[in-house]
């Protein structure tokens, strides 16, 4: 009926459970935990910037690979 809800957690390959860890343990893996997720967030972030500078980039030698409009010779 009211079975215990446990969060197993694997540190260096042994597993924990979340409820039995002190106080501080639990906060310092909440840390840890945030930290990952804020990581995760920055590499995708950074894909994208680095996405965006090739482009800008492409489009910049594109744009050098055009003769500019007074190096065109008058008829």
């Amino acid at each position: 009926m009211g079975e215990k809800k446990t969060n197993p957690v694997t540190i260096d390959g042994v597993e924990h459970q979340f409820e039995d860890l002190t106080p501080q343990q639990q906060a310092l893996l909440n840390h840890v935990a945030d930290l990952d997720r804020k990581l995760d967030s920055a590499r995708f972030n950074v894909d994208q910037l680095q996405v965006g500078r090739n482009a800008f980039f492409e489009l910049l030698k594109q744009a050098l690979a055009q003769p500019a409009v007074s190096d065109v010779e008058p008829k």
